[in-house]
């Protein structure tokens, strides 16, 4: 399964290649560029110890029409002055790979660019490389808001997100989107196809319908797991293929409304499926709704935001055979946005109808899931802005929720004034495949100062 998934996302990337040229009808728009300095504190987990780094840090933004460049060169390090004593020392980690080989060099200094986009999610053509926040495939019952930013800051990944529709060319039967989360190593991939039968028929409410073809894999769940020999060698994937589709009932400034559906299957051998309906209401209000019957063995929205963090335990419940039994399971959401998306508010929760696992309470499966996000921007409270992610699992009780075992969370509050920006920063993530004997808590937290030069 390996070589057929490296081959076809080669031949995504020469897709992109092939493609290119339409890049060039937006040679018009104003070139403009921005430069940022960041300095702050970085703390790190380095054999066991939580060392803490000096950090400097250079973004520069270009953009050209709907085309962006951003970059991000950080330094990080330690400087001791004194009477007897001045020692400067770097992060080897962030400038040497270990083991030194031609992937991990690219897994090192591909991530330097931040990004490169042309146009944003739902244009007729996208491509973003670089950090990637919210990849979704179809209705994301496959691949839903998958990110590969989860190893930040100790690791950043380099992948691509990459979409195109068919009313490009004056041809909206077809389109397609794709998503490698790390092009240094091609582990997790995925794709989608989709047709719309009856776009050129008057029919209506038909001639929106969209109907897909959905496939997504791991090439090696164990790319990213801490306690892994890598003289070791393993190499273990997975894989998921799905069909879809998706018919908007209703569309107008009132109220919106789709309903949507999915059959997928993992491994090969395990079969889930999903109806689900979805919209706005007045403008400001999201919501939607999700059955679904799912086979043993079979998780949905296998790849989600914190994939990274759970691909392992994920695998392991799927390679024991019985580890999740046959269940019919619900997914809920809801949120808003005020005032021109300067207050948004989101969050969805999955769980099953009953007990999935008896008598395994550490079954991710046996409890509900919960995701969220909130976002001020500086517009509301004059220089001040917060977003915030939250995202836990193996909800049991109601104290659970603001646990952070099995959750992920981060924070950012901003203080802009002029050119100069203060942040608090906070993260902590759960590793639930740490090493015996290490922290399974991942905290990073401090205060950086920035500086927009230009």
């Amino acid at each position: 399964m390996t070589g057929k998934v490296k081959l076809w996302s080669l031949f995504a990337l020469l897709t992109i290649v092939l493609i290119s040229p339409v890049f060039s009808v937006e040679t018009e728009k104003p070139f403009n560029m921005g430069m940022s300095m960041v300095i702050g504190t970085q703390s790190f987990v380095e054999n066991g110890n939580t060392v803490t780094y000096q950090k400097l840090s250079f973004n520069p933004d270009i953009s050209f029409g709907k085309i962006g460049i951003g970059l991000d060169v950080t330094l990080h390090y330690n400087f001791t002055g004194g009477a007897g004593s001045n020692e400067f020392s770097v992060r080897k980690a962030d400038w040497v790979p270990e083991p030194l080989t031609f992937s991990n060099l690219l897994g090192l200094y591909l991530p330097l660019i931040r990004y490169v986009r042309y146009g944003v999610k739902g244009d007729p053509i996208y491509a973003k490389f670089g950090s990637i926040n919210d990849a979704t495939l179809g209705n994301g019952f496959i691949m839903g808001n998958y990110s590969n930013t989860m190893l930040l800051p100790e690791k950043r990944i380099f992948g691509l997100s990459f979409d195109l529709d068919g009313s490009l060319f004056n041809f909206p039967l077809i389109g397609f989107e794709s998503v490698i989360g790390n092009l240094a190593v091609l582990d997790v991939v995925g794709a989608r196809f989709f047709v719309r039968p009856f776009v050129y028929t008057e029919i209506p409410i038909a001639k929106n319908l969209q109907i897909g073809a959905t496939f997504a894999a791991d090439t090696n769940v164990y790319a990213q797991s801490p306690d892994l020999d890598p003289d070791t060698n393993i190499q273990e994937g997975i894989a998921a293929f799905g069909t879809d589709f998706r018919l908007p009932l209703l569309s107008n400034p009132v109220v919106s409304l789709a309903t949507f559906g999915d059959l997928a299957s993992l491994a090969g051998k395990s079969v889930g499926g999903m109806l689900g309906f979805g919209g706005k209401l007045i403008s400001f209000l999201t919501y939607g709704a999700q059955l679904r019957i799912l086979g043993a063995n079979f998780i949905p929205d296998y790849f989600d935001s914190s994939y990274d963090l759970f691909r392992t335990v994920k695998y392991q419940l799927i390679s024991e055979g019985s580890g999740i039994p046959a269940f019919v399971g619900w997914f809920a959401s809801i949120g808003t946005s005020f005032l021109k998306d300067s207050i948004v508010f989101n969050i969805g929760v999955e769980g099953p109808f009953g007990e999935v696992a008896v008598n395994d309470p550490d079954n991710i499966m046996n409890y509900p899931h919960l995701s969220g996000i909130f976002e001020i921007k500086n517009n509301i409270l004059p220089g001040f802005s917060f977003d915030a992610s939250y995202d836990k699992k193996l909800i049991k009780t109601w104290s659970d929720l603001v646990s952070p075992e099995d959750a992920v969370i981060k924070a950012q509050l901003n203080y802009q004034t002029g050119p100069a920006m203060i942040s608090f920063v906070y993260r902590i993530k759960y590793i639930p495949d740490a090493a015996p004997g290490e922290n399974q808590w991942a905290i990073t937290s401090g205060l950086e100062s920035s500086i927009q030069l230009f």
